[in-house]
């Protein structure tokens, strides 16, 4: 079977029989993506804190907030050979350990390098955890429901970020709204990074609970599980006999991935991996998670006081679900192509909006303020670039990744662009406390340009890969 032939087993048209199976799977795999969500938010609940706490400059704070995104690169960068190696669900479990003693040692750090470490070693867990679960779920997903279940990735993500912000929240008010607050001996910051260590374990526990996938099975030899998990999520309609040997085909073109299989053309990596490269890139450089990270010290750098900013964050929680859903909804009835350039073309439109308003603030330090006018446009302008990047990149991306490549490229493949992706999110996320004292207009300029670049690279340069079975990619 050639690249560009149908499957002859029947797996585009697979109809699983037992759909809430292949939901809890897929669910259960997604849980990689509610640690990073829920990363992402519960550090944006004690920034203040931990700045007032360890005495640091706003550059020090960038490092400590943006460290967890190297460790989050060398995750995603091993985690392809690991998950090649021992399996994609041994691959979940060390993320979640990793994970799991990093928000141990994130809640009781003794100075701020100690504080970074622990930060550094959670993000080795969220890196792995970003590649596998999305490689996971497109090889055990049937193609007619791969894009919405590979959506789970990014629905986790933003429900990881709703639910810390709650809990934030209620730590927050336990604490009598103070971060630094003593709760239990710890101050309130510290309950807000220790708590991580339940969704680690949960997704510890689930991992056991869950099939290995069925090209992982396949390449070491055990095709009577792979063909009893083929049979649970793909269905008896499908026969799981050409099911196995187009697996087979799709693998056995080249030897098992690994870094030198990627190299190929004029600029270094195959055309596929650039694509994929770039596509993770645009995904982190309009400045979605300085939303996320910084919201409440943003909020706050505009005159909101601390409560109403934890609200105005938790707001834009609700949106990204929103955004998400609508997502999950379309992307496999419209393509992967249009959600992503209506989600740029809002997202640009939106951040342009966010750079006049924020253009007209006025005064120094803790004592600022916009007027009426341009902080509620402010707000809708931040609500709408939420929206449309969930609605788009935010699941879009994702989908992509564990579509695009070919079998015998696609751990190693996703592994660079997700390791691209971590240090474009690095980059951001370090700059942006710096970058907001020099000219919050500027950085939102900055964000909407990247947006408004991201359209003509989606037009030219990415495929459609909606309903194609993965053995026909590349």
């Amino acid at each position: 079977m050639t690249s560009t032939e149908a499957p002859s087993s029947g797996a585009r048209n697979a109809q699983p029989d037992h759909l809430g199976h292949v939901i809890f799977i897929t669910a259960a795999a997604a849980m990689g993506g509610f640690l990073f969500g829920y990363d992402s938010s519960v550090i944006n609940g004690a920034t203040v804190a931990i700045q007032h706490k360890f005495d640091v400059s706003a550059d020090t704070l960038g490092w400590i907030i943006a460290s967890a995104l190297l460790g989050c690169a060398v995750g995603a960068a091993i985690a392809g050979r690991i998950a090649d190696r021992i399996g994609r669900i041994r691959c979940m479990q060390i993320a979640a350990f990793l994970f799991a003693i990093s928000a141990i040692g994130s809640s009781l750090p003794f100075a701020a390098w100690d504080l970074t470490m622990w930060r550094v070693i959670g993000g080795l867990g969220i890196g792995m955890a970003s590649v596998i679960g999305p490689a996971y779920i497109a090889e055990v997903a049937p193609p007619a429901y791969r894009g919405r279940l590979a959506s789970f990735q990014q629905a986790a993500i933003v429900i990881g970020i709703a639910i810390s912000q709650l809990v934030n929240w209620g730590i927050l008010n336990m604490a009598d709204g103070d971060q630094r607050g003593k709760l239990g001996g710890l101050e309130a910051w510290q309950w807000m990074l220790g708590v991580m260590v339940i969704p680690a374990l949960l997704y510890g526990l689930l991992s056991f609970a869950i099939p290995e996938s069925p090209r992982f099975l396949i390449s070491v030899g055990r095709k009577d599980q792979a063909a009893k998990v083929l049979s649970e999520v793909e269905g008896d309609g499908v026969d799981v006999d050409a099911r196995i040997h187009e697996i087979e085909v799709g693998m056995h073109r080249e030897d098992k991935s690994s870094f030198k299989d990627l190299l190929g053309g004029k600029f270094g990596f195959l055309p596929i991996v650039w694509i994929g490269i770039f596509l993770s890139i645009f995904q982190q450089l309009v400045g979605i998670n300085v939303i996320f990270y910084y919201s409440n010290q943003l909020w706050q750098s505009i005159g909101k006081d601390p409560s109403s900013s934890f609200l105005y964050s938790f707001e834009t929680s609700i949106v990204n679900i929103i955004g998400t859903v609508i997502a999950m909804v379309f992307v496999d009835r419209i393509g992967r192509k249009p959600l992503a350039i209506i989600g740029s073309t809002g997202m640009a439109l939106a951040l342009f909006t966010c750079a006049w308003a924020f253009s007209y603030r006025t005064g120094t330090g803790d004592n600022v303020s916009l007027p009426n006018a341009q902080g509620l446009t402010a707000i809708i302008a931040a609500n709408a670039f939420v929206l449309f990047f969930a609605l788009s990149w935010g699941v879009v991306v994702w989908v992509l990744l564990g579509e695009i490549f070919p079998n015998r490229i696609r751990a190693a493949a996703l592994g660079v662009a997700a390791s691209a992706q971590w240090l474009a999110n690095f980059a951001i996320t370090k700059t942006f406390p710096s970058m907001s004292e020099w000219s919050l207009t500027g950085s939102y300029i900055i964000y909407g340009a990247f947006a408004a670049i991201s359209i003509p690279f989606v037009m030219k340069f990415v495929k459609e890969t909606k309903g194609k079975a993965l053995e026909e990619m590349g």
